[in-house]
């Protein structure tokens, strides 16, 4: 048992020998190892692929970006990638945050105007003039050439190359591309590595790289000449010591022959700009049809469904809906137009779909609609009340015109189921409404169809076809008036109209001073007519400007005969609203008599 228990502790103070021991080795090793300074290097981040974001790590990488940090970690630095923040390299000299700052071609000094070193060159740096496709280049003393402003610091070195080049800054490299393209350059000045990722946008296709008009420049790393500055441009040159050609050439490489340039939505339009336009026109002519279609579809679904509300199916005539609202748009356009309403029955003809057929009996409908509509004009209309009722709108047009209808309609609907072979006759009875001002002015034509059904049930109950007015006296007076306005053309030719002169006497003298010219009417049929019954019936129909202009002309050619046998009178005559209303210019009408017949204006 002791044995064992000896053992034990044997191996415990080996293992706890052997911990100590690592920890030492650790410890002593810390201790040795040398510490690392760190570099911040600022540098641009505008020059693909020497210096740009990566898009997915967004971190600071390129050529340049590789060498650095190669160069540094054999000079025993780590690096610090940052951004320069300052318009061009020369301002950012006089940043303390950075510790160098690159790319330089050689010394120049900073914007405060502070002396500079730089390093050892650590590669050499093709640079390029591009112009435009076919242009021709002076040489290179006398060139004009665009740079970036962020390029300034390498312009130093250019004009010191070539003195007598001018060079123009420019906020970045598309805005260098406008003024090439404007003639304000001869060519634009980068780095050979930068344009062979510009020159990869398809819109600079006509841009062309001169391999003639080419020249190297260094690649260095600079910072303001202080001890501190020294001290370190000295171990970074000691660093680029050792850095092989090869390894500049596969940095160089593995860049370069990256696909680093991403087209954006511009350089897309660019390439496939025509198809887009084509496409989208294209996609808008289908989508414009598809609902142009829609439309039309909708449209002809919006009036079958009007159609169905407002015309009856199997008659092709307005149903009650369109009749009512046909009927209230006539009504209101023509208001002084006489109108009837008639409402149209079939007797027994149950009896007719009885015996012949509801076929034969649709197909007698079908036949009065069509022939009534055949007479009627563009301001008058038919309706189907329901099965064999039928109510029309008809101009007033004297008694002449209901036995036409009779004619026309009633007796060919009378006779057709003769005509059929049948030997039976259709009768209808019809009751008739004459409309009044009343009417129209409140107008309801339910209350009209109604008295008009009023008349042909009183006419059918009574055992009798025809026609039943519902208001005689309506009737006798509305065709009255029809007959006088219808008559007034050939009255004034015929000399049934009359202009008579009703004297004006002054009473302190006794003697007359002028007349009235009033207006009388001898009617072929009708006899003497009352200026009262004829003057409202031609002013409701608007026929009152004819009769008046009769007038005016009357009495300027008896004034004119009276004048020539040295009879001067003063004759007054009527105007209305009407006639102004007819003619709004009616004193040059009036100038005109005048002056036709030779009156004075007094």
């Amino acid at each position: 048992m002791n044995r064992l228990r000896i053992k034990k502790r044997i191996s415990l103070a080996f293992l706890g020998t052997f911990i100590v021991l690592c920890f030492a080795v650790l410890f002593l090793n810390s201790k040795a190892a040398p510490s690392r300074d760190t570099l911040v290097v600022g540098v641009p981040t505008d020059r693909c692929p020497v210096f740009y974001v990566d898009p997915v790590s967004y971190e600071t990488v390129g050529i340049g970006v590789d060498l650095i940090k190669k160069v540094a970690d054999e000079a025993g630095y780590d690096v610090e990638i940052a951004t320069i923040t300052e318009p061009n390299l020369k301002e950012a000299l006089d940043n303390n945050e950075y510790d160098i700052v690159m790319p330089f071609g050689s010394s120049i000094q900073s914007a405060k105007g502070k002396n500079t070193i730089v390093t050892e060159n650590i590669m050499e740096t093709p640079f390029t003039l591009v112009t435009i496709k076919d242009g021709t280049l002076p040489t290179l003393n006398s060139l004009k050439i665009g740079m970036p402003v962020s390029l300034k610091g390498v312009s130093e070195t250019v004009q010191k190359l070539h003195p007598g080049m001018k060079i123009v800054y420019y906020d970045d490299i598309g805005e260098s591309v406008k003024g090439l393209k404007r003639g304000e350059v001869d060519a634009l000045l980068n780095n050979s590595y930068v344009w062979s990722y510009v020159l990869q946008k398809p819109s600079y296709i006509n841009l062309h790289v001169q391999p003639s008009a080419m020249f190297s420049m260094g690649f260095k790393a600079g910072t303001v000449d202080t001890i501190e500055g020294r001290e370190i441009i000295k171990r970074l040159d000691t660093g680029i010591s050792k850095i092989k050609e090869t390894q500049v050439e596969a940095i160089t490489l593995d860049y370069t022959t990256r696909r680093l340039y991403h087209y954006d939505i511009f350089d897309y339009l660019y390439l496939y700009g025509a198809f887009i336009i084509l496409g989208t026109l294209l996609f808008a002519a289908v989508i414009g049809t598809m609902v142009f279609r829609q439309r039309s579809i909708s449209l002809i679904q919006e009036e079958r469904v009007r159609r169905l509300i407002d015309h009856d199916e199997l008659t092709d005539v307005y149903s009650m809906n369109g009749f009512r609202k046909r009927v209230e748009e006539i009504l209101r356009k023509n208001p002084s137009v006489p109108y009837f309403l008639s409402y149209n029955n079939i007797v027994d003809f149950k009896f007719i779909n009885d015996s012949f057929g509801k076929e034969t009996g649709d197909k007698l409908l079908k036949f009065w609609a069509k022939i009534s509509k055949e007479i009627l004009s563009d301001d008058e209309a038919i309706g189907r009340v329901t099965s064999d009722q039928f109510v029309i709108l008809r101009r007033i047009e004297g008694n002449a015109r209901i036995y036409e209808d009779e004619k026309d309609v009633v007796e060919p609907v009378n006779n057709y189921l003769i005509s059929l072979g049948k030997n039976f006759k259709v009768q209808i009875c019809s009751g008739i409404y004459v409309i009044t001002p009343d009417d129209i002015q409140n107008m309801d034509v339910d209350h009209m169809i109604d008295f008009a059904r009023i008349a042909e049930r009183k006419l059918r109950e009574s055992g009798k076809t025809g026609f039943e007015f519902y208001n005689l006296n309506q009737w006798e007076s509305k065709k009255r008036a029809v007959e006088i306005v219808g008559h007034l053309s050939s009255a004034i030719e015929s000399g049934e109209v009359q202009v008579w002169y009703q004297p004006q006497v002054d009473f302190s003298t006794n003697k007359i001073i002028g007349a009235e010219a009033l207006c009388r009417w001898a009617h072929g049929n009708l006899g003497w007519i009352s200026p009262g019954e004829f003057i409202p019936a031609l002013e409701n129909s608007g026929k009152i400007y004819e009769l008046d202009c009769f007038v005016w002309e009357k009495v300027c050619q008896d004034l004119h005969r009276w004048n020539t046998v040295g009879k001067r009178m003063t004759i007054s005559v009527n105007v209305s609203r009407n006639d102004i209303e007819e003619n709004p210019n009616i004193h040059l009408l009036f100038v005109g008599l005048i002056r036709k017949y030779d009156l004075g204006f007094d």
